[in-house]
Order: structure tokens, then sequence, then C-alpha cells
């Protein structure tokens, strides 16, 4: 399967480059590239790509404000771009509903890596880097959600909302839990759904926050 991309950021040497190496990977193809978030938004709803990777610091409209447009209307799955780790920028994109961040000296196959990860649905912060967002995150949030909050969960939907609390990926779930990478799938789309959330992100933020312990 092709991963079709669009690409925003102001900086037109910084996208050129990254369309270049994006574009020269066999399974991904650049379908358009933007300057701000306004023209990111209207791309994606133009294109229907299954990921934008967006810069945060973009003129006009930025990444944050792009990532909320684009991710509440179902146009794509956001991972976004940032000089800088655990900024105030990444915690707008991540309450926007981003899949994950990435620093711009991320090398080329970390960057490719990064596409495909989002493309199949997952996060692509590694577990230590997970924790530690996560765990900023959570200290800014104020008091702690009611865990009434998992009332319509099932017991394995808890212990899969767990799993993402510890960054893992689905297929780390799937092997902690025994089940199979598609059930954990599938258990990750529903507890989105049953609780209101646009991102496996915040689901993992919202299980720091609740202390689940590890299954």
């Amino acid at each position: 399967m092709t991963i079709r991309l669009v690409v925003a950021d102001d900086q037109p040497a910084v996208r050129a480059g990254l369309v270049l190496i994006l574009d020269a990977a066999p399974d991904i193809t650049v379908v358009g590239e933007a300057a701000d978030g306004e023209e990111a938004v209207e791309l994606c709803r133009a294109t229907r790509p299954d990921v934008a990777l967006l810069d945060l610091r973009m003129p006009r409209r930025d990444g944050i404000w792009a990532t909320g447009e684009i991710v509440a209307a179902g146009l794509a799955d956001v991972l976004v771009l940032t000089t800088f780790d655990l900024d105030e920028y990444v915690y707008g994109a991540l309450r926007a509903g981003a899949s994950g961040f990435l620093l711009k000296n991320t090398d080329a196959a970390g960057l490719v890596e990064a596409v495909r990860t989002v493309a199949r649905g997952e996060g692509v912060l590694a577990p230590a880097v997970t924790r530690r967002l996560i765990g900023a995150f959570a200290a800014t949030g104020g008091a702690p959600p009611d865990r009434r909050v998992l009332a319509g969960l099932t017991a394995r939907e808890i212990d899969v909302l767990a799993c993402l609390g510890l960054g893992l990926s689905n297929q780390q779930v799937a092997d902690r839990l025994a089940m199979a990478e598609s059930t954990t799938k599938t258990h990750v789309s529903r507890i989105l759904t049953k609780l209101g959330l646009r991102s496996r992100v915040q689901a993992a933020i919202l299980a720091q926050e609740l202390r689940l312990p590890a299954p």
C-alpha cells in the first residue's frame, strides 16, 4: 500500500529536503506541499492523504491549529515536527490530536519510519520519550480525571489502555496480552471512540493520569 502524504513547513529549503527524503521511499508518495497551516488544511481536504507531516511554527495559521482542523474533520493522521522536544507547541499539538512528534534533527531513516508508523495507526514516540512527555503533560492538567470515565470500557479494553500508558506499540500490546495485533487495533479504536479521544497519545496520557497498573 502506498502512503499518501502532505508536507507543511514554512521554510522552502526544509520542506524541499523533507519531500526529497520521503518521496524517495518506495511506499510513500507526497501528494502536496504547504507553507502554512491554512494551506495544509486545504490540501488535506483536497487530497485526503493518509498522513500530514506538519511543522508546528508556521505563519498565518500554525501547526497546532492545522492539527486540530485536520483531526477533527478526519482528513488524515498528523505527525508534527518541532525544533525542541517538550515545548508548549508539542503539548498544544497533542491536545489537538496529533499522533506524535519528531524533532527536526531526526535522520532520514527515522523520518520515513515515523511516517509509516503513523500510517499504521500508531504513535511514533519511543517508550522512554513517551513516558517523559506523558508525565510532563499530565502534570499541567490540574485535577486527575474521575475513574468513572472507564465505566464504559471492558476489562480487556482497560488492560489495553494501561499498555498505551506505558508507551507500547500495537505489537507490544498484543505480545503482552497474548492477542493478535489486529485485535489490539480494534481495541484501541473502540477505546478512542468510547472515551471521545482523538489519538492514542491522548489515551496514553489518560492512562497515566488515572495511574492504571500495568497488566
